[in-house]
C-alpha cells in the first residue's frame, strides 16, 4: 500500500489475480526489494555480472538516503557477528571506515565530492559545505562497528598521502580552504597517523583486539575496491565518484574480487606487526608530508 500509494482493497485484487500488476508497479516492487525480474521471467542471466550503484546526496540527504546509510551500519553489525568474517580494502584514498572518526577530515571528503560532482555553478568553500550532525553520528557509529569484524586487511597506495596533500594545497591556493581550516585538517591527519601507527604496531584494533593487516603497495593503485566475505555473506564494492559505491553480491564475482585483491599482496609490503623498521619509516615519511602542508 505504502510503496504503490494504493488502497488495501486494490492490493488484495492484485494479489488475488483479479487485476494484473502494471509494469510500473512491478518495477517499483522489484527495485525496492531487490527482486530479480530475470529469474521471475525465466531469463538466463548467469553470464551477466550485475552491479548496483547507490546515489546518495551527502550534503542534503533525503529520508531514504539516511535509511540506506543506517542499513550499511546494520549490515556491519550483522556481518561482524560471524567469526569467519573478513573485510579487505585496496585504495589510493583514505578508507571511509577510518576518516569518519575525524570530523574535519571527513568533512574535507564531502567538500571534495561537492566540488567535483555537485550541480551548483559556484563551488562552495569548505566552511559552507554542510556536514550534518546526523551524518557525523552515523559515521562515528560505522567507524566503531567496523572494528568488530574479526579480520581486516588494508592495502594502501604508497602515494596515498601525496595525492591528499596535493589536493589540499590546490584547494588552499584557490581560497576554498582557509589557512585556519587547513590547520584543522592537518590536526586530524596527525591524529589518524598516530592511531594507525598504533594499530599497525599491535596488528589489531586496540578497542576490540580484532586483527588488522596493513600493506603498502609498491605499484600504483588506480581503483578503490573492497569486499566483505564470510560463509554466509559475500559482497564486493567499487568506489566511484569519491563517495559512491557500486556493489555486487554475485558469488562468482565476489570470489573473483577476493582473489584479485589478495594477489595485490604480492606487490605490497606488510608493515603491521612484522616489520618495525619499514613501519617506522612509512609513518615518519607521511608525517613529514603533512608537515610540509
Amino acid at each position: 500500500m505504502d510503496l504503490l500509494s494504493i488502497e488495501r482493497e486494490a492490493v488484495y485484487r492484485r494479489l488475488r489475480g483479479d487485476v494484473v500488476f502494471p509494469a510500473s508497479e512491478i518495477i517499483k516492487i522489484a527495485s525496492c526489494w531487490d527482486i530479480s525480474l530475470d529469474e521471475m521471467l525465466g531469463i538466463d542471466s548467469s553470464q551477466l555480472q550485475l552491479f548496483k550503484v547507490l546515489m546518495l546526496q551527502y550534503t542534503s540527504p533525503t529520508k531514504q538516503g539516511l535509511e540506506v546509510m543506517q542499513q550499511k551500519i546494520d549490515f556491519i553489525e550483522l556481518f561482524s557477528a560471524s567469526p569467519d568474517s573478513e573485510y579487505m580494502e585496496v585504495s589510493n584514498v583514505l578508507p571511509r571506515s577510518l576518516i569518519t572518526a575525524y570530523p574535519y577530515l571527513a568533512r574535507y571528503y564531502i567538500f571534495k565530492w561537492a566540488y567535483q560532482y555537485n550541480n551548483e555553478e559556484d563551488a562552495l568553500p569548505f566552511s559552507q559545505v554542510a556536514y550534518l550532525e546526523k551524518i557525523r553520528q552515523m559515521g562515528l557509529t560505522y567507524h566503531r562497528k567496523i572494528k568488530n569484524i574479526p579480520t581486516t586487511n588494508f592495502i594502501w597506495d604508497s602515494m596515498l598521502f601525496d595525492y591528499l596533500i596535493s589536493d589540499i594545497r590546490y584547494f588552499t591556493s584557490i581560497y576554498l580552504i582557509t589557512e585556519e581550516e587547513k590547520q584543522l585538517i592537518k590536526k586530524d591527519l596527525y591524529a589518524l597517523l598516530d592511531y594507525m601507527s598504533e594499530v599497525s604496531s599491535k596488528g589489531c584494533f586496540p578497542e576490540t583486539g580484532n586483527s588488522v593487516n596493513l600493506y603498502i603497495s609498491q605499484i600504483n593503485i588506480d581503483t578503490n575496491y573492497n569486499y566483505f566475505y564470510s560463509e554466509t555473506i559475500k559482497i564486493c564494492r567499487i568506489r566511484a565518484f569519491v563517495k559512491y559505491d557500486i556493489s555486487s553480491t554475485n558469488d562468482e564475482m565476489v570470489d573473483n574480487f577476493r582473489n584479485w585483491m589478495n594477489l595485490k599482496k604480492r606487490s605490497s609490503v606488510q608493515i603491521s606487526g612484522v616489520d618495525e623498521r619499514r613501519r617506522i619509516e612509512f609513518f615518519m615519511q607521511q608525517r613529514q608530508l603533512i608537515d610540509s602542508l
